[in-house]
Protein backbone atom coordinates (compact mmCIF):
# COMPACT_ATOMS: atom_id res chain seq x y z
CA UNK A 1 0.00 0.00 0.00
CA UNK A 2 1.32 3.80 -0.67
CA UNK A 3 1.32 4.35 3.25
CA UNK A 4 3.91 0.98 3.47
CA UNK A 5 6.18 3.32 1.29
CA UNK A 6 8.77 5.35 2.34
CA UNK A 7 8.81 9.21 2.84
CA UNK A 8 11.06 9.60 -0.04
CA UNK A 9 9.04 7.25 -2.70
CA UNK A 10 5.70 8.73 -1.54
CA UNK A 11 7.44 12.30 -2.19
CA UNK A 12 8.76 11.00 -5.62
CA UNK A 13 5.54 9.48 -6.72
CA UNK A 14 3.87 12.48 -6.01
CA UNK A 15 6.28 15.49 -7.80
CA UNK A 16 7.16 12.88 -10.51
CA UNK A 17 3.84 11.43 -11.27
CA UNK A 18 5.58 8.25 -11.26
CA UNK A 19 3.63 6.45 -8.44
CA UNK A 20 5.43 3.42 -8.98
CA UNK A 21 8.93 4.34 -9.38
CA UNK A 22 8.94 2.37 -13.14
CA UNK A 23 9.27 5.07 -15.33
CA UNK A 24 13.41 4.41 -16.22
CA UNK A 25 14.19 5.43 -19.97
CA UNK A 26 17.87 5.71 -20.41
CA UNK A 27 19.84 5.51 -17.18
CA UNK A 28 21.01 2.03 -16.06
CA UNK A 29 19.55 -0.97 -14.53
CA UNK A 30 20.97 -0.54 -11.10
CA UNK A 31 19.78 2.95 -10.42
CA UNK A 32 16.02 2.65 -11.16
CA UNK A 33 15.60 1.26 -7.72
CA UNK A 34 17.36 4.64 -6.42
CA UNK A 35 15.45 6.93 -8.43
CA UNK A 36 13.18 8.24 -6.26
CA UNK A 37 15.99 9.00 -3.62
CA UNK A 38 18.13 10.50 -6.51
CA UNK A 39 14.89 12.72 -7.82
CA UNK A 40 14.58 14.09 -3.77
CA UNK A 41 18.49 14.83 -3.44
CA UNK A 42 18.67 16.56 -6.57
CA UNK A 43 15.31 18.53 -6.05
CA UNK A 44 16.85 19.57 -2.34
CA UNK A 45 20.02 20.76 -3.61
CA UNK A 46 19.30 22.64 -6.56
CA UNK A 47 16.29 24.67 -4.69
CA UNK A 48 18.90 25.67 -2.05
CA UNK A 49 21.60 26.54 -4.74
CA UNK A 50 18.34 28.12 -6.61
CA UNK A 51 17.47 30.50 -3.96
CA UNK A 52 21.47 31.18 -3.23
CA UNK A 53 21.49 32.50 -6.70
CA UNK A 54 18.78 34.85 -6.27
CA UNK A 55 20.15 36.12 -2.52
CA UNK A 56 23.53 37.17 -4.22
CA UNK A 57 22.18 37.32 -8.22
CA UNK A 58 24.94 39.55 -10.01
CA UNK A 59 22.15 41.20 -12.39
CA UNK A 60 20.38 42.57 -8.58
CA UNK A 61 21.76 41.98 -5.55
CA UNK A 62 25.35 42.39 -5.62
CA UNK A 63 25.13 45.83 -8.11
CA UNK A 64 22.83 47.36 -5.62
CA UNK A 65 25.25 46.17 -2.46
CA UNK A 66 28.01 47.85 -4.67
CA UNK A 67 26.46 51.06 -5.22
CA UNK A 68 25.47 51.28 -1.83
CA UNK A 69 29.11 50.51 -0.52
CA UNK A 70 30.17 53.04 -2.45
CA UNK A 71 32.50 51.06 -5.31
CA UNK A 72 33.22 52.68 -8.62
CA UNK A 73 30.71 52.07 -11.32
CA UNK A 74 33.24 50.17 -13.67
CA UNK A 75 33.01 46.74 -11.19
CA UNK A 76 29.07 47.31 -11.33
CA UNK A 77 29.32 46.81 -15.12
CA UNK A 78 31.69 43.71 -15.26
CA UNK A 79 29.56 41.55 -12.41
CA UNK A 80 27.24 39.68 -14.85
CA UNK A 81 29.75 39.16 -17.64
CA UNK A 82 32.63 37.19 -15.01
CA UNK A 83 29.43 35.48 -13.45
CA UNK A 84 28.38 34.30 -16.49
CA UNK A 85 31.09 33.53 -18.93
CA UNK A 86 33.52 31.78 -16.52
CA UNK A 87 31.14 29.77 -15.11
CA UNK A 88 31.03 28.08 -18.48
CA UNK A 89 34.20 28.98 -20.21
CA UNK A 90 36.40 26.64 -18.49
CA UNK A 91 34.09 23.40 -18.86
CA UNK A 92 35.34 22.16 -21.70
CA UNK A 93 38.55 20.74 -19.83
CA UNK A 94 36.60 19.95 -16.44
CA UNK A 95 34.72 17.45 -18.11
CA UNK A 96 38.13 15.43 -19.27
CA UNK A 97 38.65 15.37 -15.58
CA UNK A 98 35.11 14.54 -15.00
CA UNK A 99 34.96 11.76 -17.21
CA UNK A 100 38.20 10.02 -15.41
CA UNK A 101 35.90 9.25 -12.45
CA UNK A 102 33.43 6.60 -12.47
CA UNK A 103 31.83 8.33 -9.68
CA UNK A 104 31.28 12.17 -10.31
CA UNK A 105 28.93 13.55 -7.75
CA UNK A 106 32.04 14.43 -5.79
CA UNK A 107 32.63 17.25 -7.91
CA UNK A 108 29.36 19.05 -7.58
CA UNK A 109 29.92 18.43 -3.93
CA UNK A 110 33.68 20.11 -4.32
CA UNK A 111 32.48 22.88 -6.12
CA UNK A 112 29.79 23.66 -4.13
CA UNK A 113 31.47 24.00 -1.18
CA UNK A 114 34.02 26.28 -3.37
CA UNK A 115 31.38 28.67 -4.23
CA UNK A 116 30.32 29.00 -0.20
CA UNK A 117 33.54 29.49 0.36
CA UNK A 118 33.78 32.30 -2.02
CA UNK A 119 30.96 33.93 -0.54
CA UNK A 120 32.53 33.85 2.99
CA UNK A 121 35.25 36.06 1.52
CA UNK A 122 32.72 38.48 -0.04
CA UNK A 123 30.97 38.78 3.31
CA UNK A 124 34.00 39.20 5.09
CA UNK A 125 35.12 42.09 2.49
CA UNK A 126 31.79 43.78 2.92
CA UNK A 127 32.39 44.29 6.45
CA UNK A 128 35.66 45.43 6.24
CA UNK A 129 36.34 47.02 2.96
CA UNK A 130 34.48 49.86 1.26
CA UNK A 131 35.21 51.56 -2.52
CA UNK A 132 37.45 50.53 -4.71
CA UNK A 133 39.29 47.85 -2.35
CA UNK A 134 35.17 46.33 -1.76
CA UNK A 135 35.13 46.56 -5.88
CA UNK A 136 37.84 44.71 -6.49
CA UNK A 137 37.52 41.97 -3.57
CA UNK A 138 34.20 41.25 -5.13
CA UNK A 139 35.27 41.05 -8.19
CA UNK A 140 37.96 38.73 -7.77
CA UNK A 141 35.79 36.45 -5.40
CA UNK A 142 32.76 36.46 -7.74
CA UNK A 143 35.52 35.01 -10.29
CA UNK A 144 36.40 32.59 -8.14
CA UNK A 145 32.93 31.61 -7.21
CA UNK A 146 31.68 31.28 -10.84
CA UNK A 147 34.91 28.63 -11.40
CA UNK A 148 33.26 26.43 -8.77
CA UNK A 149 29.93 26.69 -10.33
CA UNK A 150 31.17 26.06 -13.53
CA UNK A 151 32.35 22.71 -11.95
CA UNK A 152 29.02 21.79 -10.50
CA UNK A 153 27.05 23.00 -13.70
CA UNK A 154 29.02 20.78 -16.15
CA UNK A 155 28.44 17.48 -13.31
CA UNK A 156 25.25 17.91 -12.64
CA UNK A 157 24.15 17.36 -15.97
CA UNK A 158 25.84 14.02 -16.46
CA UNK A 159 25.20 12.86 -12.61
CA UNK A 160 21.47 13.71 -13.52
CA UNK A 161 21.43 11.65 -16.73
CA UNK A 162 22.74 8.97 -14.62
CA UNK A 163 20.32 9.03 -12.12
CA UNK A 164 17.05 10.24 -13.28
CA UNK A 165 14.83 9.24 -16.27
CA UNK A 166 14.83 10.72 -19.77
CA UNK A 167 10.83 11.58 -19.07
CA UNK A 168 11.39 13.30 -15.55
CA UNK A 169 14.28 15.94 -15.79
CA UNK A 170 12.26 19.14 -17.07
CA UNK A 171 9.68 18.17 -14.14
CA UNK A 172 13.34 17.96 -11.75
CA UNK A 173 14.31 21.16 -12.98
CA UNK A 174 10.78 23.13 -13.37
CA UNK A 175 9.99 21.86 -9.59
CA UNK A 176 13.50 22.88 -7.98
CA UNK A 177 12.70 26.24 -9.34
CA UNK A 178 9.45 26.77 -8.33
CA UNK A 179 10.47 25.92 -4.44
CA UNK A 180 13.83 28.30 -5.04
CA UNK A 181 11.03 30.89 -6.54
CA UNK A 182 8.53 30.76 -3.41
CA UNK A 183 11.56 30.67 -1.01
CA UNK A 184 12.80 33.93 -2.76
CA UNK A 185 9.55 35.43 -2.36
CA UNK A 186 8.88 35.11 1.38
CA UNK A 187 12.80 36.90 1.44
CA UNK A 188 11.65 39.60 -1.27
CA UNK A 189 8.14 40.12 1.44
CA UNK A 190 10.52 40.73 4.38
CA UNK A 191 12.44 43.56 2.58
CA UNK A 192 9.36 45.19 0.88
CA UNK A 193 7.68 45.08 4.37
CA UNK A 194 10.23 46.20 6.35
CA UNK A 195 11.02 49.71 4.32
CA UNK A 196 11.72 51.80 7.56
CA UNK A 197 14.54 49.50 8.58
CA UNK A 198 15.98 48.95 5.05
CA UNK A 199 15.44 52.01 4.16
CA UNK A 200 17.15 53.53 6.66
CA UNK A 201 19.91 51.19 6.53
CA UNK A 202 21.08 52.22 2.91
CA UNK A 203 21.05 55.78 3.69
CA UNK A 204 23.09 55.20 6.57
CA UNK A 205 25.54 52.50 4.11
CA UNK A 206 24.95 50.03 6.36
CA UNK A 207 25.69 46.47 5.93
CA UNK A 208 23.35 44.58 7.88
CA UNK A 209 21.48 42.98 5.56
CA UNK A 210 23.73 42.55 2.95
CA UNK A 211 25.63 40.42 5.64
CA UNK A 212 22.75 38.59 6.38
CA UNK A 213 22.10 37.96 2.63
CA UNK A 214 25.59 36.93 2.24
CA UNK A 215 25.21 34.66 5.31
CA UNK A 216 22.47 33.01 4.21
CA UNK A 217 23.19 31.91 1.05
CA UNK A 218 26.83 30.09 2.49
CA UNK A 219 24.52 28.29 4.46
CA UNK A 220 22.25 26.99 1.60
CA UNK A 221 25.55 26.68 -0.62
CA UNK A 222 27.06 24.21 2.52
CA UNK A 223 23.33 22.32 3.24
CA UNK A 224 23.55 21.86 -0.61
CA UNK A 225 26.58 20.06 -0.89
CA UNK A 226 25.90 17.72 2.11
CA UNK A 227 23.13 16.71 0.57
CA UNK A 228 24.07 15.96 -2.89
CA UNK A 229 26.49 13.68 -1.46
CA UNK A 230 23.66 11.45 -0.57
CA UNK A 231 23.04 10.88 -4.37
CA UNK A 232 22.87 6.77 -4.66
CA UNK A 233 24.91 7.42 -8.40
CA UNK A 234 26.55 3.98 -10.09
CA UNK A 235 29.91 4.17 -11.58
CA UNK A 236 30.22 4.96 -14.84
CA UNK A 237 32.17 4.39 -18.13
CA UNK A 238 35.43 6.16 -17.88
CA UNK A 239 37.18 5.45 -21.47
CA UNK A 240 38.60 8.67 -23.42
CA UNK A 241 41.43 9.56 -21.13
CA UNK A 242 43.83 11.44 -22.25
CA UNK A 243 45.57 14.71 -21.97
CA UNK A 244 42.61 17.55 -20.99
CA UNK A 245 43.87 20.04 -23.46
CA UNK A 246 44.25 18.10 -26.24
CA UNK A 247 40.93 16.27 -25.50
CA UNK A 248 39.39 19.37 -25.33
CA UNK A 249 40.40 20.68 -28.25
CA UNK A 250 38.78 17.09 -30.21
CA UNK A 251 35.80 17.81 -28.27
CA UNK A 252 35.19 20.92 -30.37
CA UNK A 253 34.98 19.09 -33.39
CA UNK A 254 31.77 17.83 -32.13
CA UNK A 255 30.06 21.08 -33.33
CA UNK A 256 30.57 20.48 -36.84
CA UNK A 257 30.56 16.62 -36.85
CA UNK A 258 27.66 16.41 -34.92
CA UNK A 259 25.29 18.33 -36.84
CA UNK A 260 22.05 18.12 -34.89
CA UNK A 261 24.15 19.22 -31.76
CA UNK A 262 25.62 21.88 -33.57
CA UNK A 263 22.33 23.27 -34.68
CA UNK A 264 21.45 22.89 -30.74
CA UNK A 265 24.37 24.96 -29.62
CA UNK A 266 23.61 27.47 -32.63
CA UNK A 267 19.89 27.86 -31.18
CA UNK A 268 21.27 28.15 -27.52
CA UNK A 269 23.77 31.13 -28.74
CA UNK A 270 21.11 32.82 -29.57
CA UNK A 271 18.59 32.23 -26.67
CA UNK A 272 20.65 34.17 -24.71
CA UNK A 273 19.11 37.20 -25.75
CA UNK A 274 16.37 36.40 -23.08
CA UNK A 275 19.20 36.96 -20.02
CA UNK A 276 20.73 40.04 -21.82
CA UNK A 277 17.22 41.45 -22.33
CA UNK A 278 17.32 41.71 -18.46
CA UNK A 279 19.75 43.78 -17.41
CA UNK A 280 18.78 46.56 -19.81
CA UNK A 281 15.01 46.45 -18.75
CA UNK A 282 16.29 47.57 -15.52
CA UNK A 283 17.98 50.02 -17.01
CA UNK A 284 15.15 51.45 -18.53
CA UNK A 285 13.08 51.20 -15.57
CA UNK A 286 15.46 52.44 -12.87
CA UNK A 287 15.94 55.79 -15.15
CA UNK A 288 12.72 57.10 -13.23
CA UNK A 289 15.75 57.96 -10.14
CA UNK A 290 14.04 55.44 -7.65
CA UNK A 291 17.41 53.28 -5.88
CA UNK A 292 15.47 52.12 -2.31
CA UNK A 293 15.63 49.16 -1.13
CA UNK A 294 12.39 47.95 -1.15
CA UNK A 295 12.69 48.18 -4.97
CA UNK A 296 15.38 45.79 -4.37
CA UNK A 297 12.84 43.85 -2.77
CA UNK A 298 9.89 44.61 -5.49
CA UNK A 299 12.28 43.13 -7.89
CA UNK A 300 13.54 40.10 -6.43
CA UNK A 301 9.73 39.43 -5.46
CA UNK A 302 8.69 39.51 -9.15
CA UNK A 303 11.79 37.56 -10.29
CA UNK A 304 10.84 34.83 -7.58
CA UNK A 305 7.33 35.27 -8.43
CA UNK A 306 8.24 34.18 -11.91
CA UNK A 307 10.40 31.00 -10.72
CA UNK A 308 7.71 29.70 -8.30
CA UNK A 309 4.63 30.13 -11.47
CA UNK A 310 6.42 29.34 -14.31
CA UNK A 311 8.91 26.65 -13.23
CA UNK A 312 6.71 23.69 -13.43
CA UNK A 313 4.60 24.37 -16.40
CA UNK A 314 8.00 24.87 -18.18
CA UNK A 315 9.14 21.85 -16.73
CA UNK A 316 6.76 19.21 -17.63
CA UNK A 317 6.06 20.67 -21.53
CA UNK A 318 10.09 19.64 -21.98
CA UNK A 319 9.63 16.54 -20.85
CA UNK A 320 6.71 16.35 -23.89
CA UNK A 321 8.91 18.98 -26.15
CA UNK A 322 12.21 20.90 -25.04
CA UNK A 323 12.78 22.58 -28.38
CA UNK A 324 8.94 24.00 -28.53
CA UNK A 325 9.98 25.69 -25.17
CA UNK A 326 12.69 26.79 -26.21
CA UNK A 327 10.87 28.65 -28.75
CA UNK A 328 7.80 29.82 -27.00
CA UNK A 329 10.52 31.32 -24.38
CA UNK A 330 11.93 33.06 -27.23
CA UNK A 331 8.97 34.35 -28.19
CA UNK A 332 7.89 35.75 -24.81
CA UNK A 333 11.11 37.62 -24.40
CA UNK A 334 10.69 39.51 -27.42
CA UNK A 335 7.30 40.76 -26.57
CA UNK A 336 8.75 41.68 -23.35
CA UNK A 337 11.29 43.63 -24.75
CA UNK A 338 9.23 45.06 -27.35
CA UNK A 339 6.91 46.35 -24.77
CA UNK A 340 9.54 47.77 -22.88
CA UNK A 341 10.87 49.52 -25.77
CA UNK A 342 8.03 50.72 -27.17
CA UNK A 343 7.72 52.32 -22.92
CA UNK A 344 10.78 53.94 -22.81
CA UNK A 345 10.35 55.47 -26.62
CA UNK A 346 6.63 56.12 -26.57
CA UNK A 347 5.43 56.74 -23.07
CA UNK A 348 8.39 56.64 -20.65
CA UNK A 349 6.19 57.85 -17.87
CA UNK A 350 4.63 54.54 -17.53
CA UNK A 351 8.04 52.94 -17.06
CA UNK A 352 7.79 55.15 -13.83
CA UNK A 353 4.06 52.70 -12.55
CA UNK A 354 5.49 50.05 -10.42
CA UNK A 355 2.79 47.95 -11.54
CA UNK A 356 4.01 47.56 -15.15
CA UNK A 357 7.49 47.97 -13.88
CA UNK A 358 6.94 44.68 -11.82
CA UNK A 359 5.33 42.81 -14.95
CA UNK A 360 7.72 43.65 -16.82
CA UNK A 361 10.23 41.71 -14.79
CA UNK A 362 8.30 39.02 -13.90
CA UNK A 363 7.30 38.45 -17.44
CA UNK A 364 11.04 39.07 -18.89
CA UNK A 365 11.80 36.59 -15.76
CA UNK A 366 9.68 34.09 -17.02
CA UNK A 367 10.66 33.49 -20.45
CA UNK A 368 14.14 33.33 -19.23
CA UNK A 369 13.32 30.36 -17.06
CA UNK A 370 11.51 28.61 -19.83
CA UNK A 371 14.59 29.45 -21.78
CA UNK A 372 16.62 27.66 -18.95
CA UNK A 373 14.68 24.99 -18.49
CA UNK A 374 14.08 24.00 -21.99
CA UNK A 375 17.60 24.44 -23.18
CA UNK A 376 18.69 21.87 -20.52
CA UNK A 377 16.33 19.36 -21.04
CA UNK A 378 17.12 18.84 -24.49
CA UNK A 379 20.52 18.69 -24.11
CA UNK A 380 20.48 15.81 -21.69
CA UNK A 381 17.89 14.01 -23.37
CA UNK A 382 19.48 14.65 -26.73
CA UNK A 383 22.84 13.02 -25.28
CA UNK A 384 23.61 9.34 -24.50
CA UNK A 385 26.06 8.24 -21.40
CA UNK A 386 29.30 8.36 -22.95
CA UNK A 387 28.15 11.83 -25.02
CA UNK A 388 26.81 13.68 -22.12
CA UNK A 389 29.54 15.08 -20.59
CA UNK A 390 31.08 15.86 -23.63
CA UNK A 391 27.64 17.96 -25.16
CA UNK A 392 27.44 19.93 -21.88
CA UNK A 393 31.02 21.13 -22.20
CA UNK A 394 31.44 21.97 -25.65
CA UNK A 395 27.92 24.17 -25.52
CA UNK A 396 28.79 25.78 -22.53
CA UNK A 397 32.40 26.86 -23.55
CA UNK A 398 30.50 28.57 -26.59
CA UNK A 399 28.05 30.19 -24.77
CA UNK A 400 30.59 31.23 -22.19
CA UNK A 401 32.55 32.79 -25.05
CA UNK A 402 29.33 34.57 -26.29
CA UNK A 403 28.32 36.00 -22.86
CA UNK A 404 31.97 37.53 -22.70
CA UNK A 405 30.95 38.99 -25.86
CA UNK A 406 28.05 40.51 -24.18
CA UNK A 407 30.52 43.05 -23.09
CA UNK A 408 29.97 44.83 -25.92
CA UNK A 409 26.52 45.80 -25.71
CA UNK A 410 27.91 48.30 -23.54
CA UNK A 411 29.35 49.87 -26.28
CA UNK A 412 26.31 49.29 -28.32
CA UNK A 413 24.56 51.31 -25.85
CA UNK A 414 27.26 54.34 -25.47
CA UNK A 415 26.95 54.78 -28.69
CA UNK A 416 23.51 54.60 -30.21
CA UNK A 417 21.77 53.81 -27.06
CA UNK A 418 20.02 51.29 -25.09
CA UNK A 419 17.25 51.32 -27.61
CA UNK A 420 20.09 50.01 -30.41
CA UNK A 421 20.34 47.34 -27.85
CA UNK A 422 17.22 46.63 -27.31
CA UNK A 423 16.31 46.26 -31.58
CA UNK A 424 19.59 43.60 -31.73
CA UNK A 425 18.64 41.26 -29.25
CA UNK A 426 15.00 41.36 -30.16
CA UNK A 427 16.54 40.22 -33.59
CA UNK A 428 18.61 37.95 -32.01
CA UNK A 429 15.10 36.41 -30.32
CA UNK A 430 13.03 36.36 -33.03
CA UNK A 431 16.02 33.77 -34.93
CA UNK A 432 16.48 32.01 -31.72
CA UNK A 433 12.68 30.91 -31.98
CA UNK A 434 12.37 30.12 -35.36
CA UNK A 435 16.01 27.82 -34.91
CA UNK A 436 14.63 26.39 -32.22
CA UNK A 437 11.46 25.10 -34.01
CA UNK A 438 13.34 23.24 -36.69
CA UNK A 439 15.34 21.51 -34.16
CA UNK A 440 14.25 17.33 -34.11
CA UNK A 441 12.61 15.96 -30.58
CA UNK A 442 14.34 14.28 -28.77
CA UNK A 443 12.21 13.37 -26.09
Amino acid sequence: MAKDKPLTDRMYGFLAEDEDARVCKDIPEAACNDQPRAFMAHIFALTLTKLGDSLVSARLVLPWMLSTLGAPAVFISALVPLRESLALLPQLFIAQRLRERPVRKWFWVAGSFGQALALVGMLLAVIYLRATALGWAVVTLLALFSLARGVCSVTIKDVEGKTISKSRRGRLSGIAAAAAGLLSVLTALVIIFSPALFDEQLSNGSTTLFVALLAFAIMLWTSAALIYAQVPEVAGATEGGGNAIVEALKSVRLLWTDKQFGQFVLTRSLLVSSAFSIPYIVVMIQRSGESSLTNLGGMMLASGLAGLMAGRFWGKWSDSASHHVMAAAALLAVLVMAVALGLFVYADNWLLLQPVAALLIFTAAVAHHGARVGRKTYLVDMATQETRAQFTAVSNTVIGLVLLLGILLGLVDTYFGVAAVMLLLIGLGLTAAARAMRLPAVE
